[in-house]
This record gives structure tokens, C-alpha cells and sequence, in this order.
């Protein structure tokens, strides 16, 4: 009786899953050429333990969080890790992803890997947080004390998003969350960094946007017109505005910068 409950709780999970919207993907710390970001961040090194289990793990969740309710759809939650990450490897066309799924279902175990996407839905620091493989820590805090972006004004090309931030307490493990509304109001910029846990002190975070249309795009595309973009930075416990426990908003900000014009034929990279 209990692994059918098991079955029907994992399934009625899933159900609700297909109605939401993805979650936000995790970009990766390199430049991405075309309306691209890229993070450089200089931090005190931690004491907290198991950072780059951590980074690991949400980095797998990431890519394949939606892909195990499909595989658990199709008979992976009574076969084993095993199964299941052969299924989500098939389905995401990912060897690494297959490495990942193995590793952690099995570091944690068959019933607690599926039971953490059952409470997680689409949270994948919260997943991580459930599978033990990301510190939690509910008494930290932080605070943003300088927001800037470098050129304040130019033409199209690379603008550098400056953020330093104290944090009397130390963080949990988060997430740098970065929107800008475009100057023709159209499509929304966003991108979002995972920020492990921190001791007490004082850091600092830049975040380089290649602000050049992509002559490849499929519509819609961000076109980066001239004009004034209004830049929003949050710093959060967990994922920002999420709903699950060990999460909320340490603090945000806001700053603009102008875009005058295309950029030239060559733009210079910061």
C-alpha cells in the first residue's frame, strides 16, 4: 500500500507540473554570445561544507527536474536509479546528465531521490536542499550596497553590472537574480546565478550582458533598441520568489543605463 501511495503521490505531482512554468534556467557562468550573459565573482572563501556537491547537484536539477517526472511516467519509479536516469538520459540526449542522475540517486538513495521531486516541484535549490546535498542556513541575511553598470550610457555591446553586497550573518545557499525592462517595453531580460553559501563579509558580483542583437534569433528577439533600461538585482535564501521553505529575498535593487545607438562594427568585449 505504501509504494502505491508512493506512485499516485509522485504522479498527481507531475500532473501539476505539466500546468507550470518551467523553472528558470540556470545560466552558465561563460559568455553566450548574442544578447549573452556572463558572472565573474569575487568571494571570501567559505567554511561551509559540501560547495561543489552543491553546485553539482542544482546544476542536474537545472537540466533535468522536469525530465524525471516524464521518466517516472514511464516506469522508472519501481525499476531503480538505474531505470530512471537510463529514461532521463534518453530524454534529455545527455551523457553527463545520465552521470549526474546516478550519482546523486544513488549518493541519496532511490526513494529519497524521488520523494525530494515530489516536495520540490519545480525549485531546483530546493531539491538539493532536500536531497541533503546543499546547506541551509535560515538565520542569513544580506544586503546589496552598491549597484552600477559600466558604460552608464553607449552604444550596443557589453555593459559590466556592478554589485557589491555585505552580509553581517552569512548566506544560505541562493541565487544573484537580474531583471532589466527593455526601453521598447518588449521583451523582458532576466538571468539567474547560483550563489552558495558565504560567511560573514563583504563581496562583490559582476555580470557582463552582450547588449547585440542576434542575427540568428527565430522571433521573438530582443532587438536592444535604443533607450533607457531599468535594471533590477536581487540576492536571495534559495530561489528568489519562491514559495518553499528555506527561501525569501535578502534584498534588491535598482539602477538604468542608456543605450544610444547600434553598436559599432566592432564592438569592444569588456
Amino acid at each position: 500500500m505504501k509504494s502505491a501511495a508512493v506512485v499516485l503521490a509522485v504522479l498527481l505531482a507531475y500532473q501539476c507540473l505539466a500546468g507550470r512554468p518551467p523553472p528558470r534556467r540556470q545560466v552558465p557562468l561563460v559568455r553566450t554570445g548574442h544578447g549573452g550573459w556572463s558572472l565573474r565573482q569575487a568571494s571570501k572563501p567559505s567554511n561551509v561544507n559540501d560547495r561543489d556537491m552543491c553546485k553539482f547537484c542544482v546544476d542536474f536539477a537545472y537540466d533535468a527536474i522536469e525530465t524525471i517526472g516524464e521518466a517516472i511516467l514511464q516506469g522508472g519509479l519501481t525499476q531503480g536509479c538505474e531505470k530512471l536516469c537510463s529514461i532521463v538520459a534518453n530524454k534529455t540526449g545527455s551523457e553527463a546528465v545520465e552521470v549526474a542522475c546516478d550519482t546523486l540517486c544513488f549518493l541519496v538513495g532511490f526513494d529519497e531521490f524521488v520523494h525530494a521531486f515530489n516536495k520540490a516541484d519545480v525549485d531546483p535549490i530546493y531539491y538539493c536542499e532536500l536531497l541533503k546535498q546543499c546547506p541551509i542556513v535560515d538565520n542569513g541575511d544580506a544586503t546589496i550596497t552598491n549597484l552600477t553598470v559600466t558604460p552608464k550610457s553607449g552604444p550596443q555591446g557589453d555593459f559590466l553590472i556592478d554589485m557589491e553586497y555585505e552580509t553581517k550573518n552569512g548566506t544560505g545557499t541562493g541565487e544573484l537574480l537580474i531583471h532589466i525592462d527593455p526601453a521598447d517595453h518588449g521583451l523582458q531580460i532576466g538571468a539567474s546565478f547560483l550563489n552558495e553559501p558565504q560567511d560573514p563579509g563583504k563581496y562583490d558580483a559582476q555580470i557582463t550582458l552582450h547588449a547585440v542583437p542576434d542575427p540568428d534569433c527565430v522571433f521573438p528577439c530582443q532587438s536592444f533598441e535604443p533607450g533607457v533600461y531599468n535594471v533590477t538585482m536581487h540576492i536571495c535564501n534559495g530561489q528568489c520568489m519562491s514559495q518553499h521553505p528555506h527561501s525569501k529575498i535578502y534584498d534588491k535593487k535598482k539602477t538604468n543605463f542608456t543605450i544610444t545607438g547600434p553598436a559599432p562594427t566592432d564592438p569592444p568585449r569588456l
